[in-house]
């Protein structure tokens, strides 16, 4: 498989005052299409730098990040911006729903970001996200009035409106009880089968267990990198 991403030499520093803090040194990796991949590692490990980067959301202080044969690390604002509107998906272990929005009007956001006219056509297309991600009875609902679990639901579908190449997750389990966990780590298997390329940071072993290869970080550089032969909903 051809890679979707690849960081070469990748380096992050934080300047406080006159110290300066290295948190990614000189970092390679690189991630095949269609592959789900777990970044784990302490805290100060890098990898929540590393995923923010990846994202589009933060800037190495040098290295190249190619999004497949685009180098993203040295591009302006509104190239990153649209970056993230065309090429990403994002779940967060916070959700980040807006909670005066219902379910389909929350998961229509990256279209609004986008420019998209909201019509008929991508009411539908919101409609029937919701309804894969089973919340086709809750379509007028707000987050408030919704689970952990179903909000996270109105993440994933909002993450797929716009038919990201990738999909990155931060912590997507991290708020939820282990049978809801279960059930957000089907859904993100189902879509990894269907050939979205995941890229999720976890702390929990047993969560990482679901994903094709596991990276482990330790002081801003790679400790492991694991293939697993059998991750848990491809057995």
């Amino acid at each position: 498989m051809a890679a979707i991403v690849e960081v070469q030499d990748l380096i992050k520093n934080y300047y406080m005052g006159d110290v300066t803090v290295n948190v990614l040194k000189g970092l390679d990796l690189s991630f095949e299409e269609g592959d789900f991949v777990s970044l784990m590692g302490p805290s100060g490990s890098g990898k929540s730098t590393l995923m923010n980067i990846l994202g589009c959301l933060d800037r190495p202080t040098a290295g190249n990040y190619y999004l497949r044969d685009r180098d993203v690390a040295h591009m302006t604002d509104n190239q990153l911006s649209d970056v993230r509107s065309t090429y990403l998906g994002f779940i967060f272990q916070a959700y980040n729903l807006l909670p005066q929005y219902t379910v389909v009007e929350n998961i229509e956001l990256p279209l609004v970001y986008q420019g998209v006219p909201l019509d008929a056509r991508t009411k539908d297309r919101c409609v029937a996200l919701a309804e894969m991600v089973g919340l086709g009875t809750r379509l007028d609902h707000r987050p408030l009035q919704l689970s952990g679990g179903q909000q996270q639901r109105v993440a994933i579908a909002r993450a797929l409106v716009n038919d990201p190449q990738l999909i990155l997750a931060d912590e997507p389990t991290g708020n939820l009880d282990s049978r809801t966990s279960v059930e957000i780590m089907e859904m993100l298997t189902e879509l990894n089968k269907a050939g979205k390329t995941i890229i999720m940071v976890t702390h929990e072993n047993d969560i990482a267990a679901w994903s094709r290869r596991v990276v482990r970080l330790r002081d801003g550089m790679v400790e492991s990198d694991i293939r697993n032969d059998k991750p848990l909903g491809f057995r």
